[in-house]
């Protein structure tokens, strides 16, 4: 092995640990989530929302061509969301503007995340991989409101 092959190694393997250490510093010392792939539960039919502790819901939330299930989400300021998303079709993207959630709806699988929305105010949701002709047109909103409504609707265009 010359000098420039032995240099790219190691510069390759010193990169992989610095990667390595930057996501276990952000998952402990910042208790930032990883998006999760759920394998073992079936992929739900229909879309859910329900509370499963004080200020805490989940949601259970189905793309489609070209829409999301449900479309609009109102929640108390101060909740944490449970997000399971899957798709029933092809694969769609799931970014929620302002928050750190960006997640694939893939067929057949789930994918989780969980989100604290503690401002009151609009989060826009997309779908960012290009599904098809209406692909513009697939977003959404969760509205946090100061009171505790509570509401999951919509999901067709």
């Amino acid at each position: 092995m010359d000098k420039s092959e032995k240099f790219a190694l190691g510069l390759s393997g010193l990169l992989l640990i610095t990667f390595f250490v930057a996501i276990l510093y952000a998952s402990v010392a910042k208790n930032i989530q990883v998006p999760t792939c759920i394998t073992d539960v079936e992929p739900f039919t229909t879309d859910t929302l329900f509370q499963v502790g004080e200020d805490e819901y989940e949601l259970h939330m189905i793309a489609r061509m070209w829409a999301f299930q449900p479309s609009t989400v109102t929640l108390p300021a101060g909740s944490t969301l449970h997000m399971y998303v899957t798709s029933q079709d092809i694969i769609h993207g799931f970014k929620i503007e302002n928050k750190n959630v960006n997640l694939m709806a893939v067929p057949n699988s789930i994918n989780y995340m969980s989100v604290t929305f503690d401002e009151p105010g609009e989060y826009f949701f997309a779908c960012h991989e290009f599904c098809g002709a209406a692909h513009h047109a697939m977003a959404g909103r969760i509205h946090i409101t100061e009171d505790d409504e509570v509401e999951a609707t919509g999901g067709d265009l």
